[in-house]
């Protein structure tokens, strides 16, 4: 899995490589992330922290106001992300017959039985779970960046009534859970941040 992390530290699970974007950061290990982010300040390390801290699947941590060193920022960051990887089971391509091709990502198989049980007692349509319910906040945010131009951070909060760190967090796993590609950028006119589908 590679991740992302953007001039707002919103970090993102990708299940591919990302095309190159201005300040946005790709990396799929600690090393990598640990040289990617040599040169940032411990200040934007805490940023980074708590801008997901709080948020699922990070509800148990905690805000800090500093670390006591860059070395131990980077652990507690990096074991963070991997939670987030965690978390997000990928979705494998479905073909047309509705089979996921042999060489697709395979889940755990504690996830891949309990898959099995729930389609045993109730069959869903090929592509069904990702789609969210109607009126759900997922579903208003997905119409939102789907439209010409997207959506920006300050209306998505407003038309969720979520907080900033919300909507990061939230954006973070979008991609993973629901299949919807979309593009964070930094409007020109007025530098507000932008989401907007592929």
């Amino acid at each position: 899995m590679t991740f992302t992390i953007d001039t707002d530290n919103n970090i993102t699970a990708l299940e591919t490589a990302p095309a190159e974007q201005d300040g946005l950061v790709a990396f799929a290990t600690e090393k990598e992330f640990t040289k990617a982010t040599a040169e940032w300040p411990i200040s934007r390390l805490v940023e980074t922290w708590n801008s997901f801290a709080g948020v699922a699947p990070f509800d148990d941590l905690k805000s800090v106001k500093k670390f006591e060193n860059r070395n131990k920022a980077m652990k507690r960051i990096w074991a963070a992300i991997q939670r987030l990887a965690k978390a997000i089971a990928p979705h494998p391509p479905q073909t047309a017959a509705g089979q996921a091709p042999a060489a697709a990502l395979a889940t755990p198989k504690k996830a891949s039985k309990t898959k099995a049980a729930k389609s045993q007692r109730a069959p869903k349509p090929v592509g069904e779970s990702k789609t969210p319910r109607e009126g759900t906040a997922k579903a208003k945010v997905i119409a939102m960046i789907q439209r010409k131009g997207g959506a920006s951070l300050e209306s998505i909060m407003k038309e969720t009534g979520w907080q900033a760190h919300t909507v990061r967090g939230f954006m973070s796993t979008l991609t993973a859970k629901t299949g919807v590609a979309f593009t964070s950028t930094r409007r020109e006119s007025d530098k507000a941040r932008v989401y907007e589908a592929k």
